[in-house]
């Protein structure tokens, strides 16, 4: 694939809520900082580099970001860096952040959120973007414990004209009916990929039963997580990303894209290169062949 030529548009398009996007987005977790996120000795990314990346990835149509006022390292804060960079903000752009959990200035985690605080952090998020409202904002939950307190603030939010729409990240399934009868949902968050869990994957069924995107986060990564994509993959997927001609990790971002329209990536990286294959893998149609050839290890966990 001659990835520099390729645009977000040929991933093909869902919509969120009334905005349409492409469905190649960009995550900002790893803007702020090389290495992996969220370790507090981490080296500051470059910030000329990281707006360099999200000019470009505009650049090549990808119209959904995702942020969050903590995602900061000890020098750089990715919204602020989306500020810098688009401000003023292209119309078609979705820029999607997430509340609930808070990092202190050593970048340790804090407790959640209660309903009282998640404002602030809405208003938080505001200031940082430079912004009157947010497009999207998800409720980031750890636990099972009821959202319907938390996502009920949220609500609120949005009927006062501070939020368009409404969405839930790192939740279990029975989260999902529980926040839709209190307000509408565009879009769940949850870790998903090749040799996701079981409940992840019903949870990707239920929201395409729904109509509700699913935005996977760590597709690439995998278990990894904020760590990063593993070395060395697997025998399939090496093999298949030899086959094709294209790295593991648009493999594995392309089976991801594969599981149903109503899924959206959101790939992060702070290096161009990276971003075109990213964006480059929108066009990588797999076989009915090919995608088989990966069921074994989506079936390992089953």
């Amino acid at each position: 694939m001659t990835s520099q030529t390729i645009t977000a548009a040929a991933s093909g398009t869902w919509k969120l809520g009334d905005r349409t996007v492409n469905r190649i987005g960009f995550g900002a977790m790893r803007l702020t900082q090389h290495g992996e996120a969220f370790a507090p000795d981490a080296v500051p990314r470059d910030r000329d580099q990281a707006i360099t990346v999200l000019r470009r990835a505009v650049e090549l149509g990808v119209n959904h970001i995702d942020t969050a006022a903590f995602y900061f390292s000890s020098l750089r804060s990715a919204n602020e860096l989306i500020n810098r960079a688009l401000a003023p903000y292209p119309d078609d752009l979705v820029i999607a952040t997430k509340v609930g959990p808070g990092r202190g200035p050593s970048g340790t985690w804090l407790p959640h959120a209660t309903p009282e605080q998640l404002r602030g952090q809405v208003e938080e998020n505001l200031r940082q973007l430079g912004r009157d409202h947010l497009d999207v904002v998800n409720l980031r939950i750890v636990g099972s414990d009821s959202v319907a307190e938390r996502f009920g603030a949220l609500a609120e939010l949005r009927d006062a004209g501070l939020v368009r729409h409404l969405g839930l990240s790192n939740i279990h399934p029975h989260h999902l009916a529980e926040a839709r009868a209190i307000a509408p949902v565009v879009c769940v968050q949850n870790m998903y990929g090749i040799g996701a869990a079981p409940e992840q994957r019903e949870l990707l069924r239920l929201c395409g039963d729904q109509g509700v995107a699913f935005v996977p986060f760590y597709s690439i990564a995998g278990n990894g997580r904020t760590a990063g994509a593993p070395a060395d993959d697997s025998r399939e997927v090496r093999a298949l990303a030899r086959a094709r001609g294209v790295s593991t990790a648009q493999v594995r971002l392309a089976w991801t894209l594969h599981q149903g329209p109503h899924v959206l990536a959101i790939p992060g990286t702070g290096d161009i290169d990276h971003l075109a294959q990213n964006v480059a893998t929108g066009a990588l149609r797999l076989s009915e062949d090919e995608l088989a050839g990966l069921e074994p290890l989506d079936a390992a966990t089953a």
